[in-house]
């Protein structure tokens, strides 16, 4: 028996992957996608894929586009929050949260009482909720995969494992475009310098993150509430082709390395139980790549951000919601070229500390509202406060 999958956000990068990996096997039928923006390319996702059922969230797409998927067969509907109980009327296998940002959160909640198994990119839902994601995927008994590249690695090398016996896991980073760059050449860095990752091929927002490393922070972040984690078990380290993903140092002097290439749809098949064969060519540019691996310690002089481990709170709080809300903030200034590449660093450093923001840091969300209102009171508070670095 087929089955059914549910892709939240189809249309962005991992999407696609997702779409992808499913294209390879007939194990699945994709049974509802659901997009933000790109309508079109949800319509040929939908089309390709034989999709019964689409969920958009702009109302003018819906009125534009309803009739058009109606002469292709496939049901449209406005609202995933509103809709979503009365096309599942019963649990689904599997689950795909591909939507970016903090947006996710709420599709993230709603989904899990309706899916065996649910597989999340979705890192600031992750950040910022998962006290709550967690105690929800109890109550309704639902399996949960962590499908970023770094996070799926751990979890497939300490997944039949002991947790006391982990001793330290590494989270690998590629440096981004500007590893071999000295801080005082980054002041005026240009948004579509920034954008080219040399590694992978990713949304403008996460390739910012990326460039600044502060996506390693929300990953090592992440990796420290999936895995109910103390900071002094998690470090980061540089590996500049990003072919490994994770290294895990057991008790009894034990590693364990999960490595491989820059394909989203690599984790994503797996954590579906896809497999395919690597073949003699492939194993042999492997091999090559593992005799070139060239780790290193990444400098807090060079990626300053990378000083905000010092300052995550062992215990959830809104510290995390609060980051999150910072960062976006500034990145989308400086993709709107408003604020030069220097000031994202800066700011962020300065308003983290600010003496506003820091006494939230003793209370914890209890439900997604506390965390849609920290969102707006963080907002308010940095709009004005926004500084231009030269240097």
């Amino acid at each position: 028996m087929m089955q059914k999958v549910v892709i939240l956000g189809s249309t962005g990068s991992i999407g696609t992957s997702t779409l992808k990996s499913l294209a390879t096997t007939k194990k699945f039928k994709v049974f509802l996608l659901t997009a933000n923006q790109d309508i079109k390319k949800l319509l040929k996702q939908c089309i390709l894929h034989k999709v019964p059922y689409a969920i958009i969230e702009n109302t003018n797409n819906f009125k534009k586009y309803k009739s058009i998927f109606k002469k292709n067969k496939i049901n449209l509907y406005m609202g995933l929050k509103n809709n979503i109980n009365t096309i599942l009327n019963k649990k689904i296998s599997v689950c795909i949260n591909s939507i970016s940002g903090i947006e996710g959160l709420e599709p993230t909640l709603k989904l899990i009482p309706l899916t065996n198994k649910i597989l999340i990119a979705n890192k600031e839902s992750i950040i910022c909720a998962w006290d709550i994601i967690n105690k929800k995927l109890k109550k309704h008994n639902t399996k949960f995969i962590p499908i970023d590249s770094e996070h799926f690695s751990i979890w497939k090398l300490i997944k039949n494992e002991n947790i006391n016996i982990v001793d330290k896991i590494l989270l690998t980073a590629s440096g981004g475009p500007f590893l071999k760059k000295r801080k005082e050449e980054l002041v005026n860095i240009k948004p579509k310098i920034a954008l080219k990752h040399p590694n992978w091929k990713m949304g403008r927002k996460i390739s910012i993150d990326s460039s600044t490393m502060m996506n390693k922070i929300f990953e090592f972040i992440e990796a420290k509430k999936i895995f109910n984690l103390q900071k002094s078990k998690l470090s980061i380290i540089i590996q500049p082709s990003s072919f490994v993903h994770a290294i895990v140092f057991f008790k009894g002097n034990i590693i364990k390395i999960l490595a491989h290439e820059t394909q989203m749809t690599i984790p994503i098949s797996n954590a579906l139980e896809i497999y395919e064969s690597s073949g003699n060519k492939l194993v042999s540019n492997h091999i090559k790549k593992l005799n070139n691996l060239k780790f290193q310690a990444p400098s807090v002089k060079q990626f300053p951000l990378l000083s905000i481990v010092e300052l995550i709170p062992e215990n959830d709080s809104f510290f995390e919601t609060i980051l999150i809300t910072i960062n976006d903030y500034l990145v989308k200034k400086y993709l709107l070229n408003q604020i030069n590449y220097i000031s994202i660093h800066l700011n962020i450093l300065r308003l983290i500390k600010s003496p506003f923001l820091k006494k939230f840091y003793k209370l914890k969300p209890k439900n997604i509202y506390d965390i849609k209102r920290m969102i707006d009171i963080t907002n308010n508070h940095i709009k004005n406060k926004i500084k231009i670095y030269e240097k």
